[in-house]
C-alpha cells in the first residue's frame, strides 16, 4: 500500500465527513430560494451541530448500553459507506470492499440499530417511528437490490469499482434499462433519506414523522451524531447514484495530480442533486403512509423492468 493510496482514502474520507452537513445546508436554502424565502445560509448545519456538541445529553435512567452506543455505531458506518464508494477516484485502500450489496447489507444494519435504539426507552412516538421505518425499509431493499442487479449485469460484477470502470471505459452509452434503474433509484434514495414525498425531515408533527420519531429521546452530541450520520447517508446516497449512472470523471489513474479535478466535479454534481432535491421537494407533497408502500412497489416494478430490459434485449 502506497502513499498515494492512502492519502486519497483519507482525502474522501474527509471529504464525505466535512461536505454531508454543508449539502443539508445547500438543499435547505435551495428550498428556500425556490419559495421565496432568504433562508439561513449553507453553514448552519455547521452551526446546529456546533451548539449540539456543546449541550449536555440527557438520558433516561432505564436507558440500556444500545440506546447510548447506537449513535456511534450509525456514525462510524456512514463515514466506513463515505470511505468505500468511489466518488473521486477508483484506486484506494478499501476499493475491494465496494460491493453493492455488502452496501445495503450496512444500510440494513444501520436501520435495525436505529430502530432497536428507538424502541429501547418503549416510548409511544419513537416505537412508533422503529415501525415505520422498518416498513420503509422492508419495501425498499428490495427495489434497491434490483437497481444495483442492472449495472452488475452490464458489467457482470456487484464490485463498484468495477461498475466505474466499465461504464466510464465505454464512453457514454444511453442504456434503457439503466434509465428505469435510475428512476428507481431516484425514489428510493428519496424513501430511505426521509425526503419527500415519503417523509418531511423540516417536520415535527408526531402523527406523521418518521426519521425525526427516531430522534425524539436523544438530545446533545448523541442527536448531533445521529443527524451527522444522516446527513453523510444521503451523501453517500447521492455517490453510489454518480458512480452508478454518472462515472465519468471518477479518476482511474494512479498518483494525486488528477484528484482537485475528480474532487471539483464531484462537488458540482453534488451540488447539482442537492438542488434537484430540493425542486423535487418543492414541488410534491408528502404522501400518507398507507400510499407509501405504492410508492416504493413502483420503485420496485421500474428496478425489475430495467432488469428484464437488460436481461432479456441486452440494452
Amino acid at each position: 500500500m502506497t502513499l498515494d493510496l492512502v492519502v486519497r482514502q483519507a482525502l474522501q474520507t474527509l471529504f464525505v465527513i466535512a461536505a454531508a452537513p454543508l449539502l443539508t445546508g445547500w438543499i435547505r436554502q435551495c428550498r428556500a430560494w425556490l419559495g421565496n424565502r432568504t433562508g439561513a445560509g449553507i453553514l448552519q448545519p455547521v452551526r446546529e451541530l456546533r451548539k449540539l456538541f456543546r449541550k449536555e445529553p440527557v438520558v433516561a435512567s432505564e436507558a440500556s448500553a444500545l440506546f447510548v452506543a447506537t449513535p456511534y455505531i450509525l456514525f462510524a458506518a456512514m463515514v466506513l459507506a463515505g470511505a468505500i464508494v468511489p466518488m473521486v477516484a477508483t484506486r484506494m485502500p478499501l476499493a475491494a470492499a465496494a460491493d453493492a450489496v455488502a452496501l445495503a447489507g450496512l444500510f440494513a444494519l444501520t436501520r435495525v440499530f436505529a430502530a432497536l435504539a428507538a424502541m429501547d426507552l418503549g416510548t409511544a412516538f419513537a416505537s412508533m417511528g422503529a415501525r415505520r421505518t422498518m416498513l420503509v425499509g422492508f419495501l425498499a431493499e428490495p427495489a434497491l437490490l434490483m437497481v444495483l442487479f442492472t449495472p452488475a449485469l452490464i458489467s457482470g460484477s456487484t464490485s463498484l469499482i468495477v461498475i466505474v470502470r466499465h461504464l466510464a471505459g465505454h464512453g457514454f452509452v444511453l442504456y434503457p434499462s439503466m434509465a428505469f434503474a435510475a428512476a428507481a433509484y431516484l425514489m428510493v434514495t428519496l424513501a430511505e433519506n426521509a425526503r419527500l414525498p415519503v417523509d418531511n425531515p423540516e417536520t415535527h408533527l408526531e402523527l406523521t414523522m418518521i426519521h425525526e420519531a427516531l430522534n425524539l429521546e436523544y438530545s446533545g452530541r448523541y442527536l448531533a451524531l445521529i443527524e451527522w450520520g444522516a446527513g453523510m447517508k444521503l451523501l453517500v446516497y447521492i455517490g453510489i447514484g454518480v458512480a452508478l449512472f454518472l462515472p465519468w470523471g471518477i479518476t482511474q489513474s494512479h498518483g494525486l495530480a488528477a484528484l482537485p479535478g475528480a474532487f471539483a466535479l464531484f462537488a458540482v454534481k453534488l451540488a447539482a442533486a442537492g438542488a434537484g432535491l430540493a425542486v423535487i421537494e418543492t414541488l410534491l407533497a408528502k404522501l400518507r403512509l398507507f400510499r407509501v408502500p405504492e410508492f416504493l412497489g413502483t420503485a420496485f416494478l421500474l428496478a425489475v423492468l430495467g432488469l428484464l430490459v437488460r436481461y432479456l434485449l441486452g440494452s
